[in-house]
């Protein structure tokens, strides 16, 4: 059975759980306390952050878009990207992008420095869900898995009111067990 060495305040560990929880792949988890981090978490990612993926044969795989890519491929069923070759193309570019499309304005938000550049990011990411159901594209799938975490994060810790067709997104989303369990462990945090 693999590990997920994780920590239910991260996330990027949320990710992880999520693809895990939609592949119905059963893991041990190990909690990370992110303030006193275990020496022996540098040895399974030298930066010491959390996700880290350990499977018994002896793989280690630490960070989030790596465990999503590596999960989706040694785990086909049920897929999480699809089958056509631009469509995939345009979700990784969401993968590729969550720094600038989301990601540093949440941050800045976590700081203190206040929720306007967080709330014109869901403005844009309102656009590109009014073209299309999902990021992942006509299908949900890990470019939707990893934007969610810090959207299910704003709406609980910041009290952020997402744009419409950003809103009816997450309620899809939300409709989803693995997504409702990561929404029951941010209100459990509170």
């Amino acid at each position: 059975m693999p590990t997920l060495y994780t920590a239910e305040r991260c996330p990027y560990a949320a990710r992880a759980r999520i693809v895990l929880a939609e592949k119905g792949i059963a893991y041990d988890a190990v909690e990370v306390d992110l303030d006193d981090r275990p020496a022996w978490i540098y040895e399974k990612n030298a930066t010491g952050r959390v996700p880290v993926y350990e499977e018994d044969e002896g793989l280690v795989l630490p960070e989030s878009e790596v465990i999503m890519e590596y999960v989706e491929e040694r785990f086909p069923e049920p897929a999480l990207w699809p089958v056509d070759p631009a469509e995939r193309a345009l979700g990784r570019l969401w993968l590729q992008r969550f720094d600038d499309r989301l990601g540093s304005a949440y941050y800045a938000a976590r700081r203190g420095d206040g929720t306007a550049e967080l709330e014109q990011r869901l403005v844009d990411l309102d656009r590109a869900l009014e073209a299309q159901p999902y990021l992942t594209g006509r299908a949900y799938g890990l470019a939707d898995i990893a934007y969610v975490p810090w959207i299910v994060r704003a709406v609980e810790r910041f009290g952020v009111e997402l744009p419409a067709a950003a809103a009816e997104w997450f309620e899809r989303l939300s409709a989803r067990p693995a997504v409702a369990a990561e929404r029951e462990v941010v209100a459990a945090l509170a």
